[in-house]
């Protein structure tokens, strides 16, 4: 019986290929890796070297479909949950995104477009192509970069109060090197005067108007979406909402899909896409945060307010951060 089938298979892998491209019948797509699934952190090398469509056994074993560069990409920020919305939006089958963050705008440019592309899943007609790499929004050239490969891309950035996304971000990085400075000494250039360090990648990604004048150079302010950190956790499927309409999707992705995990305190999906089993994400997110002096917690706050303020006007959001 196995030999039959194999006879019949090869047999119909030229001619049967074209029945599929002209739409009589759309194959399984491949499901996409989650964090905490083995090969989550596999190289983007590795990822290029993985079957590709090219031979008939290939192709009905992975699906058809054209690899595209993004008509969206998650540009920002980092500790802002970026990662949970592109987890969230891989259950929208018409979303289709890369896993690994590919930093092509700012680490691998020098690369070229065909690289890029080459990192993208297979899509279908109707399917979105997405990446996330946070680090663009700070990244200086990455504006032009993206406006150069097409100026219709549309953004996403998901901020967060910029004092506890510091916090985070001092968080991961001890979680890394357990005998870096404090959290207390790294904010100041000097304590005594309250002088604040805004050459610290933590302090400075916060800063989030100045970036963003940065973006409106070369894209217009309806161009990108700004997504709630806080209300990622509070009200998921609301925020998917705004994300979905966004992006020119159905609305699919709704309460029914979470859950609120209290262990760690955020949404988790009931069913991730390829999965029938709930998933959470993985360790590194949801750490606890160290006790840091409130003092200091309050002139982080007098520091950023007037930056708040200034991006709360650019938007036409308040994030009620204060």
């Amino acid at each position: 019986m196995l030999f039959l089938w194999l006879y019949m298979f090869y047999s119909c892998a030229g001619s049967c290929a074209g029945l599929t491209t002209r739409g009589s019948a759309v194959p399984p797509r491949a499901a996409p890796l989650l964090p905490g699934d083995p090969g989550e952190e596999s190289s983007l090398e590795e990822q290029r070297a993985a079957p590709d469509a090219g031979s008939p056994i290939s192709s009905f074993f992975n699906g058809s479909g054209t690899k595209r560069l993004p008509q969206a990409i998650i540009i920002g920020v980092k500790k802002g949950g970026t990662r949970a919305l592109l987890e969230f939006l891989r259950v929208h089958p018409d979303v289709r995104a890369v896993g690994a963050e590919p930093h092509f705008f700012d680490r691998n440019y020098e690369r070229g477009l065909a690289w890029y592309r080459d990192l993208m899943p297979r899509t279908l007609e109707g399917q979105i192509t997405m990446e996330k790499t946070p680090s663009y929004f700070v990244t200086k050239e990455a504006p032009a970069r993206i406006s150069s490969m097409a100026k219709g891309t549309k953004l996403i950035v998901v901020v967060r109060d910029p004092v506890t996304r510091a916090i985070s971000d001092y968080t991961q990085t001890l979680s890394k090197k357990p005998d870096i400075p404090t959290f207390e000494s790294l904010t100041f250039k000097n304590r005594t005067t309250g002088l604040i360090d805004t050459s610290w990648s933590a302090i400075q990604i916060g800063i989030y108007a100045k970036h963003l004048e940065n973006w409106l150079l070369h894209f217009p302010i309806g161009q990108i979406l700004f997504v709630s950190g806080e209300r990622m956790i509070s009200d998921p499927a609301g925020e998917l909402g705004r994300v979905q309409d966004f992006l020119g999707l159905k609305r699919i992705i709704t309460d029914k899909h979470f859950y609120f995990n209290k262990t760690k305190g955020f949404p988790c999906l009931k069913k991730a896409e390829g999965s029938s089993k709930p998933h959470c994400l993985g360790k590194t997110k949801g750490r606890t945060h160290p006790d840091i002096d409130q003092e200091v917690v309050q002139r982080l706050r007098d520091f950023y307010r007037p930056f708040n303020m200034k991006f709360y006007q650019m938007t036409g959001q308040d994030f009620g951060w204060d």
